[in-house]
């Protein structure tokens, strides 16, 4: 039986350095699984290009329809501006919002025609086949442009 009594003081000083053969090992074998899961994570289908995300402020004109749509108790609700309509009204109203526009500006053959746009503020909570019903009737009446309005995050700029 060995014991070691006295001797050298500068041998028997505890190990303090750490041993990184293990935190080596457990990277090298993360590092294995990221290169194999990542490529099957991103599935994309090639030839195809994002938008760009972008801020652009809203330029409110007087011939511009102000839209609010919202859903209580299954049933939705649309306002033209503060007043509420049906989706029959909507329609209706839209088709001579935007024939009394093109007759203001001299008829279809005018060149320089600014047709007004319709802009669509939903709230969070509104079920999409609302706002899309209002989508819907604004281009049947023949708005070529139809706009969503949201609430930006603090601190985005344009």
């Amino acid at each position: 039986m060995a014991m070691s009594v006295g001797g050298d003081s500068a041998a028997e000083k505890p190990m303090s350095d750490i041993n990184t053969t293990p935190l080596v090992d457990v990277m090298l074998v993360l590092l294995i699984i990221f290169l194999i899961a990542v490529p099957v994570a991103i599935q994309t289908v090639k030839g195809i290009t994002l938008p760009n995300v972008r801020f652009d402020p809203t330029t409110t004109k007087p011939e511009n329809v102000s839209l609010s749509v919202t859903a209580a108790d299954g049933a939705c609700k649309v306002y033209w501006g503060v007043t509420p309509v049906t989706h029959q009204e909507l329609l209706d109203r839209a088709v001579a919002k935007l024939k009394a526009e093109i007759d203001r500006q001299g008829g279809p053959g005018n060149p320089d025609l600014e047709l007004p746009e319709a802009h669509v503020r939903a709230d969070v909570n509104t079920d999409w086949r609302c706002v899309a019903g209002t989508i819907y009737n604004m281009q049947m009446a023949g708005f070529a442009k139809v706009g969503f309005i949201s609430q930006p995050k603090t601190g985005e700029a344009g």
